[in-house]
This record gives C-alpha cells, structure tokens and sequence, in this order.
C-alpha cells in the first residue's frame, strides 16, 4: 500500500483527504499547529495546547463516512451564545481539548479521537512547540499571528516578502518519520502564508522534503486571496512553495484549468478573490504539469476530491 503524507491546512485539505481516503492508501495528514484567531485561539491562549481547528478538520475528513455527516454537523457545531464563556467555540474544538487533558497531552487526544471517529489514517501536528508565525510585507511591516494574516488588517495590497515562525518550532519526530518513509507527499491546497507556508517553516522540514524519496506533488489554489496572493498566478504560488521548501521542483504540479462559473466568480470578486490562472511558467517548477478539470461546481469554489484523489493515487 503506498504511503501518503499531505501537508498543509484548511478546507482544502478537507476537501483533497476526503477524497484520498477512498483509495487503498496509508493516510498520513499533517497540519499546522500556529492557529491563532477564534475558539481554536482562545483555547490555546487558555489552556497551553495546540489549536485544534485544523486537526479537528483532518479527524472529520478521515472519519467513517457511515456516521461522517452527523459527526461533521456535531464537530462543527458553533455555540452562539452572546454573553456565555462558550460563545464562538467550536464543539469539536472543545472536545479535543477535553481529550488532551484528559490522557495527559496533545497527541494522546489526538489518537484517542481517531479512535473514536475510526479514521482512516493518522493525523499529526507539525511541530509540538508553541510558536506564532510572524510576516514581513513588502514595506517593512511585520504582521504577528497566523489569525491577522488570514483576515488582514493592513494594507492587504502589500505583498508578503517573508514568513517565519517565532519562536522557533521544530517537526515533530513522528511527522519527520512518516515524511522520510513516503512514497507520495502532497503540498496544498491551502491559504498559501497562513496555512502552508508555516509548516514548511519548521526546523527539520526541508532536510526531512529533501531526503525523501518520495514524490512531491503541489496542488494549486483555485482562487487567490486579498491579503495573501492577490494578483498571483499558480506559478507564483509554487515558486514560494519551493522556496520554503527547499526543493528545486516538484515531481508533479496539479492544476485546474476548468472554467469557474460567472455567477461564482461574481460572488468571489465581492470578497477580492479571483481564479488562480494556470500559466506557462508553472513548467519551470515541476518535471510534469497535470492539468484538467478538478473543479466540483457548488456554491464555492473547491475542488472535486474524487477526481484530484484519483489522478494523485495514481501516480
């Protein structure tokens, strides 16, 4: 059985491990772990644990789909309750918090709630260490948490020049294991500076990429962001993925070349987003570009995890 390991955050790795899973493959999904803003914020402000928002998403996207749908409406569940001390906290949130205390940290939480949900696969933190991922703009100003580079305050025309973790963080042993023992490793998609980025950040990473004999693939964005890679094309969100990497190319880049519905990009543009274009240099960053439909037409852009699962099971 071949061994994958995706690395990254967010919806898009939801949505891309959702699909991978019906495949015969072993499942290694690693996530940031310097979320800053919301319930997962608070609880790591609060408590001393690693935020658990994207960890809760990797458990809920490898969870048995035969109880998947109550589990995504249970773990996702938002109390919204003004005043009370639980408002803005996610159930799922709370529940692996809960888990960590009890069986005395993190990863035990985290092994305990695969057990419950019967996940197929294993899900990891990045790095153990409590860090915040810092960004240098184009003008010199430094912008401090993951959370107010994802929802910019400043000018979000300004382009990110630098991202770095402070404190230092280090990969997490069991991480660095599964990423050297890989025969496919999958970079994206993902918000590029908030979510990706970070985890190559960490110490250990791009010696662990580079050693690997495995294949690094890198998905490309759907869509840029305002704040992150407004104006970018998919060649410029890889060249940034190399660099932070450490790798010259990756083995395979895989595109969406399906035209967006206008009614959706209409929505998009309200938000400042607008489709990430796959052009001509995305060749000098890869030894093979995979272009094609991955496009699943819904009220938001994403992309079909049954048809990027199937072309990255294959190769």
């Amino acid at each position: 059985m071949k061994r994958i390991v995706r690395i990254g955050g967010g919806s898009g790795g939801y949505t891309l491990l959702r699909g991978l899973k019906e495949f015969p493959l072993d499942i290694t999904a690693v996530f940031t772990s310097f979320d800053s803003g919301g319930s997962a914020g608070v609880l790591r402000d609060e408590f001393g644990i690693l935020p658990p928002g994207d960890v809760r998403r990797g458990l809920l996207a490898l969870a048995d789909e035969g109880q998947a749908e109550i589990l995504r409406e249970l773990f996702n569940y938002r109390f919204n309750n003004g005043g009370s001390t639980l408002h803005g906290h996610s159930f799922g949130n709370l529940f692996l918090a809960a888990l960590s205390s009890i069986y005395g940290g993190e990863i035990e939480g985290i092994r305990k709630a695969s057990e419950l949900l019967n996940i197929k696969g294993t899900v990891l933190p990045v790095s153990l260490d409590k860090s915040h991922v810092h960004a240098i703009l184009e003008d010199g100003t430094e912008i401090v948490g993951e959370t107010n580079i994802d929802i910019p305050k400043h000018d979000a025309t300004l382009r990110i020049k630098k991202v770095f973790l402070d404190p230092p963080a280090r990969i997490y042993e069991e991480t660095e294991s599964a990423i050297r023992a890989a025969d496919l490793i999958v970079i994206g998609p993902g918000d590029l500076y908030s979510s990706l980025i970070p985890t190559l950040c960490v110490e250990g990473m791009r010696e662990a990429l580079r050693e690997s004999k495995g294949k690094k693939i890198a998905v490309c964005n759907l869509m840029t962001k305002w704040g992150e890679t407004h104006g970018f094309s998919c060649s410029d969100m890889m060249k940034e993925l190399l660099i932070y990497s450490g790798l010259e190319k990756f083995d395979h880049v895989i595109c969406n070349t399906q035209a967006i519905p206008k009614a959706l990009l209409a929505s998009y543009e309200k938000e400042k987003k607008y489709p990430m274009l796959c052009d001509s240099a995305l060749k000098d960053c890869a030894e093979h570009v995979i272009t094609g439909d991955f496009f699943f037409e819904a009220d938001i852009a994403r992309h079909d995890s049954e048809k990027i699962a199937k072309i990255i099971s294959e190769l």
